[in-house]
């Protein structure tokens, strides 16, 4: 190949163009952003999604979502905003710090460091994030 550009930010940006011209409004897009459309569920109503509903005798929504937690950081941590979504729904399920490090801890022997850490900074911020509101 003669072409020195990296072909995947050239995709990115056909798509971008893209999606300019269907809605300007997305010229501004950005993941968080989108995020910030996605609430966080009450804990009930999570316990109804995630948890026990159809199986009485099963896992509950918080171990559902460290479970969920655990495979978005298998994945290689690269859905920031599903991993940022899920602890901010672990939190609100009541879950602590420590059990957050410990599942994501416990994925870098199947994900490796580097994906570890990732999950590791954006868990970190939204736990930052969530104390400053708190207080």
């Amino acid at each position: 190949m003669t072409d020195s550009s990296n072909p995947f930010e050239k995709m990115i940006q056909q798509y971008q163009d893209m999606a300019k011209a269907m809605n300007p409004a997305l010229e501004s897009f950005t993941p968080k952003g989108f995020e910030k459309l996605l609430p966080t569920m009450p804990k009930d109503m999570m316990e109804m999604f995630f948890g026990n509903t159809l199986n009485a005798d099963g896992l509950d929504a918080k171990t559902r979502l460290l479970l969920t937690l655990a495979a978005l950081t298998v994945l290689g941590g690269q859905a920031d905003a599903q991993i940022r979504l899920t602890v901010r729904h672990l939190l609100e399920l009541g879950a602590t710090k420590q059990e957050i490090v410990e599942t994501i801890g416990q994925m870098s022997m199947f994900a490796g460091i580097p994906a570890m850490t990732k999950v590791m900074e954006l868990s970190q911020e939204v736990m930052d994030d969530n104390e400053e509101s708190e207080t």
